[in-house]
């Protein structure tokens, strides 16, 4: 829809960083039902809590339904204009897609950078209960404080103008900062988990950087070819989706076949086995920590040397005389 409204290369980042920020507020909002969730009953049994999940899920699932049919119900379909683009309904095989190295590339860049996003959300609530042994509000506090700077970024992403180039270099700098995160987590220990919060607000910064301009490489590389986006965005959400649950699927595999910690106290746990009357010392870091640490640093470090290679082409820096839609 954001490459159907513009040809603008800015006012697609634009519509792309609110779509983001709004993305942010759902998630608080998820947090705020919890709340009163939890503030007007009490769990005293096992019963009780499955009894608020549920309440939670329903609520939720009823509010995003009602905005989806006021979405349905109220926003008229606008068509494209004809004049503007002679060639806008020509239709594109998909071969021509998989010709362009642009294509690969924006593919392989908005695959990591949701592998990203989503795995590290997915261990972040294990990580710093489990690992940290952090208090049971900090695995609502340390989501919410990464929902909140990556809304307040996204917001202020919408003030630039964008090209190619700065495309690059802002999410160049969102992954280079999540390298930088990926390895505090890894090495944080339970004694500085208070540090967790600070490393919580660049994860913030880092994910709305990555997310925003990663979109919008891919509507750089749609560009004025619009029957084509459907396509472009169709094949890349699918590869995200397999790719995220590929990953996730690996590393509860491995999960299961854990040892167990024996030392609270250390974020690696040595482990000792007697063989052949020789010690050797192996050491373990938990799935939770690969999950949330490791894999989010190898992603961005990998999107960030592919995004360096690219060719962003962005020749509508100006803004259109007439509107694409009407």
């Amino acid at each position: 829809m954001v490459n159907c409204i513009t040809l603008n290369s800015t006012s697609r980042v634009v519509l792309t960083s609110c779509r983001n920020a709004f993305t942010m507020v759902a998630n608080l909002s998820l947090y705020a039902i919890a709340f009163i969730v939890f503030s007007v009953s009490t769990a005293k049994t096992h019963a009780d809590l499955e009894n608020q999940y549920r309440w939670i899920a329903y609520s939720s699932i009823f509010i995003g339904c009602c905005f989806v049919g006021i979405f349905l119900s109220r926003t008229e379909e606008p068509r494209l204009k004809m004049g503007l683009r002679g060639n806008s309904h020509a239709r594109i095989s998909w071969a021509y897609w998989f010709k362009k190295i642009l294509y690969y590339q924006v593919a392989l860049v908005y695959m990591l950078t949701r592998l990203v996003v989503n795995v590290s959300q997915a261990y972040l609530a294990f990580y710093v209960i489990n690992d940290l042994r952090m208090g049971q509000s900090a695995k609502a506090l340390v989501p919410a404080i990464i929902y909140i700077c990556s809304f307040i970024v996204s917001i202020l992403l919408q003030e630039m103008a964008w090209t190619g180039q700065r495309l690059k270099a802002y999410y160049s700098a969102g992954g280079i900062l999540w390298v930088f995160c990926g390895a505090g987590i890894l090495i944080l220990p339970m004694n500085m988990s208070a540090f967790m919060y600070v490393l919580a607000i660049f994860v913030g910064i880092a994910n709305a950087l990555m997310m925003v301009t990663g979109i919008s490489m891919q509507n750089v590389l749609v560009g004025e070819d619009l029957s084509g986006c459907a396509f472009v965005c169709g094949t890349l959400s699918f590869l995200d989706k397999m790719s995220c649950g590929i990953a996730v699927y690996v590393l509860q595999s491995y999960q299961s076949m854990s040892p167990t910690v024996l030392d609270n106290n250390s974020s690696i746990t040595s482990l000792t086995v007697l063989d052949n009357n020789s010690l050797i010392s192996t050491s373990y870091i938990s799935v939770t920590r690969f999950g949330l640490g490791l894999i989010p640093a190898i992603c961005s470090l990998v999107s960030v040397a592919v995004t360096c290679t690219m060719k962003l082409h962005t020749p509508y820096s100006k803004p259109l005389v007439e509107p694409l839609l009407q």
